[in-house]
């Protein structure tokens, strides 16, 4: 297993007028930081020279032109690009899209090959970032094409763990994005994730209903009875300690989620609400069921306060703490589930 200051992690700077620069900068000011893990922020020198500047931060970087030539322990930024990008904060500019999506690009592209253990992503702005190369509602339908794998979008947080059946999804779509395959696919996803991730043996997962009242017996809707509840026997049936559907309102309210490992939303403001709500500023986006690790913090570029040396910097510090935790969990779980023929002989 890779030892523990080994771990490089990757970072994708988000929109230069955004508070991802910010949050990045405050993060690894702490130089313990360093000693748990070696930062390689895709960017460049003179984006964070002027982010430096503009906090009055004297935080020394190891500036490199290749994720290969990362030094352990150091603050490492990686230049992407040469030129002097011009840096508005607060503010949409096209110019802030297209660096976004650069960074995000060569830290992906550094993840693939194998010269980063992990990525963390710094917020976009979803409208600027769009081109002929992103056409995307955001990082996790990226992240899924380039890395060949089904994502669940998973909002985590140690007491508290929400995945999504639809994320990015108009409200007017969501029932009929909702299908059997769908349900069992995201279910078995968060399970395995909860095993292999987050090392729970035996997972309980709860899954919320898609109308109100889960449909009041075919009052408000059929989805939950006639889409919903099948699967989860089915997957029941199979041994997986699997519940619902739940009525979404009260869900929260009354506590119930404290009886679960983890809870599946139907659509991204039903989950992301309580959520929030919940855990605002410490909860952490994590991209489950791709071969990488990948996270993010619970918030957006914030342009309202960008610039101005206010950002709270706690989630992201918490994205990059959970990746190098679910890093070293998945590396444990590899080992622990190797073939024992495989450990004993070296062969198959």
């Amino acid at each position: 297993m890779k030892n523990d200051d080994n771990i490089k992690v990757g970072i994708s700077i988000g929109d230069l007028n955004g508070i991802g620069c910010e949050v990045i900068l405050k993060t690894f000011e702490d130089n313990r930081m360093l000693e748990l893990c070696t930062p390689v922020i895709f960017g460049s020198t003179k984006v964070i020279n002027y982010q430096r500047k503009m906090l009055d931060m004297n935080l020394a970087y190891n500036g490199i032109d290749s994720a290969v030539k990362v030094v352990a322990g150091k603050f490492n930024v990686v230049n992407v690009w040469k030129e002097t990008p011009n840096i508005e904060p607060g503010k949409e500019t096209e110019e802030g899209g297209k660096y976004a999506f650069l960074s995000l690009k060569a830290a992906v592209t550094a993840l693939k090959n194998g010269e980063i253990d992990v990525l963390v992503t710094a917020p976009i702005n979803k409208h600027n970032i769009q081109s002929e190369e992103f056409k995307f509602p955001g990082h996790t339908d990226y992240l899924a094409q380039e890395l060949e794998g089904e994502a669940l979008m998973f909002m985590v947080t140690n007491d508290l763990k929400v995945g999504l059946l639809t994320d990015h999804v108009p409200v007017k779509e969501v029932s009929n994005k909702i299908t059997p395959k769908l349900v069992e696919g995201k279910i078995n996803k968060i399970y395995n994730s909860l095993v292999q991730d987050f090392r729970v043996r035996k997972p309980k997962i709860a899954v919320l209903g898609i109308n109100p009242h889960t449909g009041d017996n075919g009052v408000i809707g059929k989805e939950d009875d006639e889409v919903l509840r099948p699967v989860i026997n089915k997957i029941n049936d199979s041994g997986k300690l699997v519940y619902g559907p739940y009525a979404a309102d009260s869900f929260f309210g009354s506590g119930l989620h404290h009886q679960f490992d983890a809870i599946l939303a139907s659509y991204h403001d039903q989950g992301l609400i309580p959520f929030k709500t919940l855990s605002f500023g410490k909860g952490v986006n994590y991209t489950a069921g791709l071969s990488k690790v990948r996270t993010s913090p619970d918030h957006g570029t914030a342009f309202e306060i960008a610039g101005k040396g206010e950002a709270n910097h706690k989630s992201f510090e918490e994205a990059v703490f959970t990746a190098i935790s679910i890093y070293r969990n998945r590396e444990e779980y590899n080992e622990l589930t190797k073939n024992p023929l495989e450990k004993t002989t070296g062969k198959l």
